[in-house]
């Protein structure tokens, strides 16, 4: 009998042991899926307030026969006007306050356009990653300055691979970041020299995966938009790092308003944001998809000193403009679950598996 309950006891300790193994590898699948969760589709988002703006839709007027390709770049003058940048022709164009086009600019001189910027004094720097330079532009469009050369891909003091954006001090130096090839960001005086370069490919502090935008306040500090790393790394003017937001998504495009906020086009989850001083999402506006008002890869923004904003949104070949109304107090409808337009398979259809020449 003895032997009996202690083979039972035996057995009962067998169970309960089997019992608890049981319970830590569902524990340990549940974490991982839960793990695995906030990875795929962005569990951690709170809805956050939506943003006082209502999209005025087919804002540019283009001459006929003019079309819209992909929208890569968008920027303002010190008048007000309104320059796009696209990947198709004409790829630099001038239009008024009211959307009417004026111009077309540097016919020729784009292979491939990124990002657009323009300066205290007007003038246009454009960044193409397909050619692998920045240039500068006058008002008038005529050349002043070449960084990179065309067509030369490589990692040197004078030389990029696929540069994505640039950014100015207030005493004319230039950042640039070089962000599909390379992954830093180069620092030039304003007469284009060399001053210093920093950053390499990672994922910790001054490292980056995919630097995709820069912008500069007014103290100094260089804010560099740390694409597939979803964070924005905030450095000081000699490139030392400081601090780093996280938990706010894809930032595609930064713009920095007078009142030092932060604005950042999400081309993953396809949103506007706008961050306070501290990294804080104070309020969104758009979602994903094709309607006015909604984006498919939102690349770069402008905001006005009358508060419109600018959106360049590639995958619908548009640009977009919302104008600001008194907030709605509501919270954003759209908090955003999983990166949209971008994963894919290898097509299986009819004509991969046959060897039959199409009509």
């Amino acid at each position: 009998m003895a032997i009996i309950r202690g083979q039972w006891g035996n057995l009962r300790t067998r169970g309960f042991m089997n019992n608890i193994v049981r319970l830590a590898i569902v524990a340990m699948l549940c974490v991982s899926g839960r793990a695995g969760a906030q990875e795929t589709n962005a569990a951690g988002f709170q809805p956050v307030p939506e943003l006082g703006y209502r999209v005025v839709a087919d804002f540019f007027h283009q001459p006929d026969g003019m079309t819209i390709g992909e929208a890569s770049g968008v920027a303002l003058n010190s008048k007000g006007h309104i320059f796009l940048f696209q990947r198709a022709t004409p790829m630099l164009s001038e239009y008024d306050e009211q959307g009417n086009y004026l111009r077309s600019i540097g016919e020729g001189l784009f292979t491939h356009p990124h990002g657009l910027r323009i300066d205290g004094e007007d003038n246009l720097w454009t960044t193409d990653d397909g050619s692998h330079v920045v240039l500068k532009l006058s008002p008038a469009g005529r050349v002043l300055l070449v960084l990179g050369r065309k067509n030369v891909a490589a990692e040197s003091d004078w030389l990029f691979n696929q540069p994505t954006d640039v950014a100015f001090a207030k005493n004319g130096d230039i950042y640039v970041s070089d962000g599909y090839g390379n992954s830093r960001v180069v620092k030039f005086d304003r007469e284009g020299k060399f001053l210093k370069a920093w950053g390499t490919y990672g994922t910790g502090p001054g490292e980056f995966n995919l630097p995709h935008s820069v912008a500069v306040d007014r103290e100094g500090n260089v804010y560099v938009g740390d694409r597939e790393n979803k964070r924005i790394e905030i450095f000081d003017a000699d490139g030392n790092f400081l601090k780093e937001w996280t938990g706010i998504g894809y930032p595609y495009g930064l713009f920095i308003t007078a009142d030092q906020h932060v604005w950042m086009i999400d081309g993953g989850y396809d949103r506007i944001v706008e961050l306070d001083q501290n990294g804080k999402i104070l309020g969104a506006l758009g979602e994903p998809g094709h309607a006015p008002g909604q984006f498919a890869w939102g690349h770069f923004l402008a905001i006005g000193k009358d508060g419109k904003i600018y959106a360049a949104d590639v995958l619908n070949w548009r640009f977009q403009v919302f104008f600001p109304t008194a907030p709605s107090g509501k919270m954003a409808k759209y908090v955003p679950t999983n990166r949209m337009f971008w994963d894919r398979v290898a097509s299986t259809g009819w004509s991969t598996r046959t060897s039959v020449p199409k009509n």
